[in-house]
């Protein structure tokens, strides 16, 4: 578990260095670009991930500030990663405290005890599942960050961290709209952008899900419309998933509106 998690670390140090390189070049009018994200501009998004980032370090080994990071989510639930999201932006050392914040999180998810488990929004995870879903986050949020800036970035297997979070997340997107999970299990066939094949699921499964890994990861996290995609679904319980599948905690977000 140990390789796993270094694994996965190298590869969020890799994502984060690649949104690193978009933002750190901007000017103060750039980085007040809108995102898609309504309300939101390049620095609300990466204000975010450094917020998160802090309080993942929290979960990760102290338990008094985590429990603070709660309380205040608790105090304005439908506000308060917004009011955490500016409030970041806001700040001169925003940057650096993205860069510093993204070595910590390293460190203290490597010092969790094997077999820990650590508290989150959603369900409690393993250390690679801490780095795992900061992966998804990075790669999500910077992928705002280059629509806003007019880049599109190259894709590359890193993805598959995204693409086994959104698969591992099927039953949580279910229950997250108020719907019974399908107690079936879906195959679903993805083409890596280097031309693997990921498959997850048994082979001979009735309802499947096929396409583009990319396509998958971006329908997964919500950053594009379902009908712009090339994600296939076979079955009525895989169609459905297509439409509520949602990779990230928190309430159901709204989506991407097709172009």
């Amino acid at each position: 578990m140990a390789d796993l998690l270094a694994a996965v670390l190298r590869d969020l140090a890799a994502e984060s260095e690649v949104l690193d390189a978009l933002v750190a070049p901007l000017d103060v009018e750039a980085w007040r670009s809108p995102t898609p994200a309504e309300g939101w501009d390049v620095a609300m998004q990466i204000a975010h991930l450094a917020w998160t980032d802090t309080a993942a370090i929290a979960a990760a080994g102290d338990a008094d500030a985590w429990q603070a990071v709660v309380a205040a989510a608790l105090a304005d639930p439908d506000q308060a990663v917004d009011t955490a999201a500016r409030a970041g932006a806001a700040s001169p050392t925003l940057l650096a405290d993205w860069r510093s914040g993204r070595a910590s999180l390293a460190a203290a998810l490597r010092a969790v005890p094997p077999g820990q488990r650590i508290s989150w929004f959603g369900p409690p995870m393993s250390a690679t599942s801490m780095a795992t879903a900061r992966f998804m986050e990075t790669w999500a949020h910077g992928q705002d960050v280059a629509d806003a800036l007019g880049v599109v970035r190259a894709p590359t297997d890193r993805l598959r961290h995204v693409a086994h979070l959104g698969v591992r997340t099927r039953d949580f997107a279910f229950a997250n709209r108020g719907l019974t999970p399908p107690t079936e299990e879906f195959s679903v066939t993805l083409v890596s952008p280097s031309e693997e094949v990921w498959t997850w699921g048994p082979p001979e499964a009735a309802q499947t899900v096929t396409g583009s890994a990319l396509d998958f990861c971006l329908l997964v996290t919500q950053r594009r419309a379902r009908g712009d995609l090339d994600v296939v679904a076979v079955g009525a319980d895989a169609d459905r998933w297509l439409d509520v599948a949602q990779a990230f905690a928190g309430p159901p977000g709204k989506g991407r509106h097709g172009g």
